[in-house]
């Protein structure tokens, strides 16, 4: 194997231009919400919608008064545009909700001239297409540990401002500690490119009360494949480490049996807590890994 060394102290930095400018959600999140509509239009949302009349905080439409009601049910505002009266329909609020988290750590900055778009992009459209999906479906959506839960028809602009707003979360790459319901699911978006022993703890805290959750992974193809050779420079873009690793090619099939190790170490991860885990590429499109997802989702709870 080709001799390495790490780059100068004073070459390191954290992270690299390209990861900064990835991250700068501000600027990108416009176009993700449009793209992540798309995604989210051209899926066929399997779930059976909760969507009913019953106790909660949000509302859900209004409806033509009925003879027999009491009339301090009646929402005098909405009746005074119609010649009906209206009654004001709050939503049914379930025991469950959905659970999304999205790595926007240094790493998912990457993205190589293989991939359609970053790591940390498709993520972003991957999470918000399936809240959408979600929403549409009669589920209620939060961010982990960020929002509460919702059904409304606004969600992608709502989650979408919260990440933005969320500067913490740009330095986490790990999901946050959470205890969601027993009967509610997860949905973890991330390269995972963590030690296994503190992914283990972060879904085993997240699980603790028996809720359900789902691993989707998003990987460079770069990352998959490690075609280099020649002089190379690999980049830690949390840390700000640069390793000199000489002859690239001499690396390769060492890279790919680590990675394949530690992809088989995910998988038992999520075994073991009876969680499910998605393998996504950034060259493929954003759709594959959202229909996988739902099509998971509603196999859990029998409905598929």
């Amino acid at each position: 194997m080709a001799p390495t060394r790490l780059v100068e102290a004073d070459q390191r930095r954290p992270g690299r231009p390209e990861t900064g400018g990835a991250l700068a959600l501000a600027d990108v999140m416009p176009r993700l919400v449009l793209e992540s509509r798309r995604v989210s239009g051209t899926l066929a949302h399997g779930l059976h919608g909760r969507r009913r009349a019953g106790p909660g905080e949000s509302f859900w439409q209004f409806r033509p008064f009925v003879t027999g009601e009491a009339a301090a049910r009646i929402d005098w505002r909405r009746s005074a545009r119609d010649d009906r009266l209206y009654v004001r329909e709050r939503e049914w609020e379930a025991a469950h909700n959905i659970w999304i988290w999205i790595d926007r750590s240094a790493s998912m900055g990457f993205a190589s001239e293989l991939a359609q778009t970053s790591k940390v992009e498709r993520a972003l459209v991957l999470g918000l297409a399936l809240a959408d999906t979600f929403v549409e479906g009669g589920e209620r959506v939060g961010l982990l540990g960020l929002t509460r839960a919702s059904a409304s028809r606004g969600i992608v602009e709502t989650l979408a401002q919260a990440l933005i707003n969320d500067q913490a979360g740009l330095a986490q790459g790990l999901p946050p500690a959470a205890s969601p319901g027993r009967f509610d699911e997860v949905v973890l978006v991330s390269d995972f490119l963590t030690p296994l022993d503190a992914v283990r703890d972060a879904v085993q805290a997240i699980s603790g009360r028996g809720t359900h959750g789902h691993l989707v992974l998003v990987a460079d193809p770069v990352e998959e494949t490690f075609p280099f050779t020649g002089q190379a420079v690999l980049h830690d873009p949390e840390a700000g480490v640069s390793l000199d690793i000489g002859e690239a090619s001499a690396w390769g099939e060492a890279y790919r049996q680590r990675i394949a190790a530690h992809r088989d170490g995910l998988s038992e991860i999520a075994r073991q807590r009876g969680w499910t885990l998605t393998l996504h590429r950034t060259d493929r499109p954003a759709s594959e890994a959202a229909l996988r997802v739902l099509t998971l989702v509603a196999a859990a709870r029998g409905l598929g």
